[in-house]
């Protein structure tokens, strides 16, 4: 919406510049008064055109996206404070739309004038207008049907005055008045709105002027138009005695009509108009009108800002991919945009098989192509392929190296081997295994080093894991990453059309120091019910799930109100969202003392229904705390089945507390 808003005063303000130094000593009245209506109309129409003719083409660089994320729910909480309803506003919007009631009570109130005027004037009624007489005024002006004159104005020659009006009238100049006092209501703060008011306030009188004197004396009426009377300060009313107008108008009625020939130069506008489309369609076609981050973006919701596309966040993660996987199975054609300051990451549409590597390496069919600001480079979150779409059946007949999600058969983690969908195993027990032998180096504690490692890998023929690749934001990171990798078990190797064939994978491992002086220990508390909580470190969270996981149930637990839900599993997840928004309260402490960050939260509902063994690891015990209470007032549920059974089920979700 800022960028609209640049562009249409930018092209207001061009427009003006035309105006003043070509037309407006013209005595085309007519011809500037389309001109200044109609450009104004243009100038916020414009910057939403886009003309396919005049569009640029970019050259295409495609990239192989390598990463899956955490298939985790999470769920985002930051505090409300005491002011209520106005302290959430940003100040930008308060400010904004504070002008405009202030903006449109001014308007009432000149309304509210006008009425005084009739009231306490004198009502007339003629064929053609309504004349109000003011006692004791110099008055001069019409308002729509309604001319208000002063009754001393009366005592002298008036009929001019009248004319003069009347003019105005018949060519319903206070329609147009009325038209820019709108808009000074939705755009206050432009002041161009507020030239644009003036030069057309003036042409009116130009236009009425130049009537009156086709029947009146020049001379005479120039005089009288010499005499100082009395005003009112209402910008939307044809005043016949304004001074600062009064030279102006006579300079015009002594100016000789301008040939036609002048008109020649309303065709400066052509090339004016051409440049403006030409500059709306180019831009960047990739790169859609201004959003924020993880919102929808203003334009429909077709562009994504991060704060980093080389260190997006698992949030941004989730929103890009999400996205893209919306887009390309419920549109035909579709844009997306990933912005941050230096670079926009775009993806289309496409129908030949170029895919991006989504969640859980689910290909999603997307052409992806990077627009620098400055010089080109290699983005760990977008790894080029050398500026060709990924042919994985070419890599396949020369290399045996066939994408995670196009085998017949994935690979087989041990373990895996009796379930279902062995890719969602694959990928839970990948996820198990790094968790369980993440060790986070002493050395990069010390040094608060933290970040995200790239790490790709072949699980061959054979089922062993060959050819560890890395990318870190320190070395010592990596180091550990390969050490967690190398200790993968051989496994049940992925299988096209018969045969064994190699399978590269990819994932994000993530180290963050949640605050300075964190020691990783576990320790122990008592809650108000008796039963022990603990803060749990990640292989102890992860050898929780050991228990029944949530994905493993046959029949999903099912919380009150979802009993009629089609999708049951869904419903329990936004209730379990739900009731944590609306339970949630940020701790004082915290906020005061600045924590914030993200709880993983363990808990089991057991076969009949209630809450337990609820375990929990954040940055600060008041957050752990806090998820804790929130978790303990859930309600009682149906439990959960599987082969038919109530059983106890695990569940795990991480709430994410943000200070705004």
């Amino acid at each position: 919406m800022i960028q609209y808003i640049i562009e249409a005063i930018a092209f207001q303000m061009v427009f003006l510049v035309i105006y003043d130094l070509f037309l407006k000593r013209e005595t085309f009245f007519q011809w500037n008064r389309l001109y200044l209506i109609g450009t104004y109309a243009l100038s916020l129409v414009l910057p939403w055109v886009k003309i396919e003719a005049l569009k640029t083409t970019v050259s295409q660089q495609f990239y192989v996206y390598p990463e899956f994320f955490w298939n985790m729910d999470e769920v985002t909480v930051t505090p409300s404070t005491t002011e209520g309803f106005l302290s959430s506003l940003p100040w930008g919007q308060v400010l904004i739309f504070g002008g405009m009631v202030a903006a449109a009570l001014l308007f009432a109130f000149k309304l509210y004038k006008i009425q005084q005027l009739r009231n306490k004037g004198k009502v007339r009624r003629f064929p053609n207008f309504t004349r109000i007489v003011v006692q004791n005024s110099n008055l001069a002006f019409s308002f729509f049907k309604s001319i208000f004159m002063g009754d001393k104005v009366l005592e002298k020659e008036h009929e001019s005055i009248i004319r003069h009006e009347l003019v105005h009238i018949e060519q319903k100049h206070s329609w147009d008045l009325i038209f820019f006092e709108l808009m000074r209501i939705g755009s206050w703060f432009n002041p161009l709105v507020y030239v644009y008011q003036s030069r057309i306030s003036e042409l009116h009188e130009f236009i009425a002027d130049a009537a009156v004197a086709k029947t009146d004396k020049k001379e005479s009426y120039q005089l009288l138009l010499s005499e100082v009377f009395q005003t009112e300060h209402i910008s939307f009313i044809n005043q016949f005695f304004k001074s600062s107008l009064i030279k102006k108008r006579i300079v015009m009625l002594q100016k000789s009509r301008s040939k036609n020939i002048w008109k020649l130069k309303y065709l400066a506008l052509l090339p004016i108009l051409m440049g403006i489309l030409f500059y709306t369609s180019c831009e960047n076609e990739t790169a859609l009108q201004n959003g924020v981050s993880l919102e929808e973006a203003q334009n429909g919701d077709r562009l994504i800002k991060v704060g980093d596309i080389e260190n997006l966040t698992q949030e941004e993660e989730n929103k890009v991919y999400s996205k893209l996987k919306t887009l390309s199975e419920n549109d035909e054609h579709w844009e997306l945009q990933v912005k941050d300051a230096e670079t926009v990451v775009s993806f289309v549409d496409t129908e030949a098989d170029h895919f991006i590597s989504g969640m859980h390496n689910e290909p999603i069919r997307a052409q992806m192509s990077i627009d620098y600001k400055d010089s080109q480079k290699l983005y760990k979150n977008f790894m080029g392929s050398k500026g060709k779409p990924l042919d994985w059946k070419e890599s396949y007949k020369t290399k045996n190296l066939v994408p995670f999600a196009f085998a017949d058969q994935s690979p087989i983690f041990p373990g895996c081997e009796d379930e279902a969908d062995p890719r969602e195993c694959f990928n839970r027990m990948m996820q198990r295994h790094i968790s369980k032998n993440f060790r986070y180096p002493l050395e990069a504690q010390e040094q608060g080093i933290q970040g995200r490692v790239s790490v790709m890998f072949t699980i061959v023929e054979d089922g062993t894991i060959q050819d560890i690749r890395m990318r870190g934001p320190h070395v010592l990171l990596e180091q550990e990453v390969e050490r967690i990798i190398f200790k993968l078990p051989k496994m049940v190797p992925g299988k096209l059309d018969g045969k064994n064939v190699k399978i590269p994978y990819s994932v994000p491992v993530t180290f963050k120091l949640e605050q300075a002086n964190f020691n990783p220990v576990a320790t122990t508390k008592k809650n108000d019910s008796g039963s022990d909580a603990k803060r749990l470190q990640m292989d102890e969270l992860m050898t929780a799930m050991e228990a029944v996981p949530f994905a493993q149930l046959d029949e999903a637990p099912v919380f009150p109100g979802c009993e009629g839900a089609s999708n049951k599993e869904d419903c329990f997840k936004q209730m379990i969202h739900r009731h944590i928004s609306k339970n949630f309260r940020y701790p004082e402490d915290a906020q005061t003392r600045g924590i914030q960050g993200r709880v993983g939260i363990l808990f089991t509902i057991t076969e009949d229904g209630l809450i337990n063994n609820i375990k929990y690891r954040g940055p600060d015990p008041s957050l752990e705390a806090e998820a804790d209470r929130i978790i303990r007032k859930l309600p009682r549920m149906t439990a959960g089945k599987r082969n038919g059974n109530p059983v106890s089920a695990v569940y795990a979700i991480p709430i994410t507390f943000k200070l705004q």
